[in-house]
């Protein structure tokens, strides 16, 4: 006997469960209800919609509901607003915004995925100030559409997330002048905060007005006030400052919410109604490394999840194994990614961990085009499974990340990543990758081989009057150092040893933490049992202090920057 079934929300996760739905049987009654006039479009590339990389607001829309009735006998309604359920009677109430008429639609199985909503909080004077939001091609294109309209002299993006950084950088890449406001401390939370500071680098290098720490306060016409006293002259805002589950449906109807304040689901997506399902943004996931459910609002889950509702619809098994979270983004010339769980969401959780940072070379160093990537690995002692990593470079980045969310997934740990086998030529990568680099560095570490401290102590050794050692060469150490720093060359430390004192600690540092290793540990061999490698070396503490220099104008703590 063929099932009726209702779906509410035409994106990703919406149109994907309709989609396997219909691959699962040609028999049954689908309905997909969008409040929008768009289905299925691609919400992840709207931003770049504003450089003219993609260049017709219409092409973010994949599919048509003529396209999904033709192809996948899905009847998908557009301007079509589900507004209530009732869940006795299994139907739904829905209203067409462009005829008016309400009517009732009933259901065998209901489907939620509304998504989320963009936070606007009722700040002072927002309605003096042009202000968007971007959630659809409708909002991009109106944006869009009034940029080139009145030529702002200034756009204002409030949010330094994913949307906020994605529409600033595309927004600066049609030649507009940009601030972007960010209340935190940093940019991007799901980094830590001395993996980020190179991306900070890299926005105000490209002329953006970068403010974090501050938030705004106010608006007044053309203008953005902000907690500080800092005015902004600017005549669109942008407002990217995170989004909210769309829970009301839920909450009227009397389904569970979670205590993150998103629909509460179980393995199989199915809320406390048996017969009515949630996914995508609406709903919390369960996080394996934490233990515990949190929000995740990313296309790849949602479509997941898609797929794990009609599969269990259809009688097939579910294995819900979680979310861990994993994430890319491009910063200009930099792409920066994660996975897992960073310093902020450790700190919150009884877990015992550690960490390496490295800045290896993506590709063999002889290539012309090898760079940089820093990386932090995050694992748990004593047991060494790993519980996270960032990755920050100019080349090859997404897929070292996606290597350590690969080995996360089956519970791997940083024996693992000395033992993984990847890819190699000169082009492509080292014989001795990024990974197994940081596989080798945090096995060292767990087991008491050397110890380490953050490029990000710096400054407050330095305030302690700490013993700094720079193993670099004379010519490297002119071009720029530590101040104060003491400068005995690799090459002449076994001949100059006695020059450095063993009753204090002693913090080594090369350019990248490579030879300073090999120095902590000639030193150790020879009696210093108070040695530190400083992680990330002289170019990790240059990409750490400048971007905080350059805004605080406080004094630098080294004698020149060196970024190459």
């Amino acid at each position: 006997m063929s099932k009726k079934y209702l779906i509410i929300g035409g994106v990703a996760g919406g149109a994907s469960t309709a989609a396997r739905l219909r691959r699962l049987s040609e028999d049954d009654q689908i309905i997909m209800f969008e409040k929008g006039p768009h289905v299925s479009f691609s919400n992840c590339c709207l931003p770049y919609h504003l450089s003219g990389m993609i260049a017709n607001a219409e092409t973010l829309v994949l599919m048509s509901p003529e396209k999904f009735m033709s192809q996948y006998n899905i009847e998908a309604r557009v301007n079509n607003e589900v507004t209530s359920i009732n869940r006795a009677n299994k139907e739904v109430e829905v209203k067409n915004s462009i005829t008016g008429e309400n009517y009732k639609e009933s259901y065998d199985k209901l489907i939620l995925s509304p998504g989320a909503k963009a936070i606007v909080p009722p700040i002072p004077g927002i309605n003096k100030n042009n202000i968007f939001t971007i959630r659809n091609v409708t909002d991009i294109d109106k944006l869009n559409q009034f940029i080139k309209k009145n030529n702002p002299s200034r756009i204002t993006v409030i949010g330094g997330g994913f949307i906020g950084i994605e529409v600033m950088e595309n927004l600066v890449e049609a030649g507009h002048a940009v601030s972007l406001v960010e209340a935190m401390p940093q940019v991007l939370l799901q980094f830590d905060e001395e993996m980020v500071q190179v991306l900070h680098k890299e926005i105000y290098d490209h002329g953006v007005d970068l403010i974090v720490g501050d938030k705004v306060t106010a608006f007044d016409t053309n203008k953005v006030i902000l907690e500080s006293g800092k005015e902004i002259e600017s005549e669109v805002v942008v407002m990217a400052i995170g989004v909210t589950p769309e829970t009301t449906l839920a909450k009227q109807a009397g389904l569970d919410i979670g205590k993150t304040g998103a629909m509460k689901v179980d393995a199989n997506f199915l809320t406390n109604d048996p017969d009515i399902y949630a996914v995508g943004d609406v709903i919390e996931v369960y996080n394996p490394l934490m233990q515990d459910c949190f929000k995740l609002a990313l296309a790849g889950p949602a479509q997941k999840q898609a797929r794990s509702v009609a599969d269990h619809i259809h009688g097939r098994i579910v294995n819900n194994t979680g979310y861990i979270g994993s994430s890319v983004v491009q910063v200009f010339n930099y792409t920066a990614a994660s996975t897992g769980l960073n310093e902020r969401a450790l700190a919150n959780l009884n877990i015992e961990w550690d960490y390496v940072e490295i800045i290896p070379k993506d590709k063999v160093g002889l290539m012309p085009d090898s760079e940089e990537v820093g990386f932090k690995l995050i694992f748990e002692r004593p047991t060494g499974k790993i519980l996270g990593a960032q990755a920050v470079g100019r080349g090859s980045v997404e897929k070292r990340i996606d290597v350590i969310a690969t080995t996360i997934k089956f519970g791997g740990t940083i024996e693992d990543l000395r033992d993984l086998e990847l890819c190699y030529a000169p082009p492509f990568g080292t014989a001795k990758d990024v990974v197994n680099f940081a596989g080798y560095v945090a096995s060292n570490i767990l087991h008491g081989a050397f110890k380490q401290i953050s490029m990000k102590k710096v400054r407050e050794l330095l305030e302690q009057n700490a013993y700094i050692l720079d193993v670099r060469e004379v010519p490297e150490y002119e071009a720029g150092h530590i101040i104060g720093a003491i400068n005995i060359p690799l090459s002449q430390l076994r001949d100059r040893m006695k020059e450095i004192p063993k009753d204090q600690p002693i913090y080594v540092h090369c350019r990248s933490g490579q030879r300073s290793y090999n120095a902590v540990l000639a030193l150790q061999s020879n009696g210093y049992d108070k040695v530190f490698n400083l992680s990330g070396g002289f170019l990790g503490v240059c990409v750490n202090e400048y971007f905080n220099n350059k805004m605080t104008g406080r004094k630098a703590i080294v004698t020149d920057y060196s970024f190459k």
